[in-house]
């Protein structure tokens, strides 16, 4: 029995561009020590519209300091500083 070579199928190429570098962490480059919770304008910043927190992906920040603000953006929320679900 022979075997057949099978073709790759080709993809097409979408209109997607990766960006150039990686963001740097705002934090890192700041020198910040710490995130606190009662800084409304910087966690309103990583907060969505609709109030889901932003993904250190789409946000730049390293490892670190995405877990500081998922747990001042939980805290915040907790006493009633930032609504857990915008309408």
């Amino acid at each position: 029995m022979r075997l057949m070579k099978i073709k790759p199928k080709m993809r097409k190429r979408t209109g997607i561009s990766l960006p150039a570098r990686r963001k740097a962490c705002r934090f890192c480059r700041d020198k910040v020590k710490g995130i606190d919770y009662k800084d409304m304008k910087t966690l309103e910043a990583f907060v969505k519209e609709r109030g889901r927190i932003v993904s250190a992906r789409f946000s730049g920040n390293c490892a670190k300091h995405q877990r500081q603000i998922t747990e001042a953006v939980k805290r915040a929320r907790f006493i009633s500083l930032l609504p857990y679900v915008r309408a």
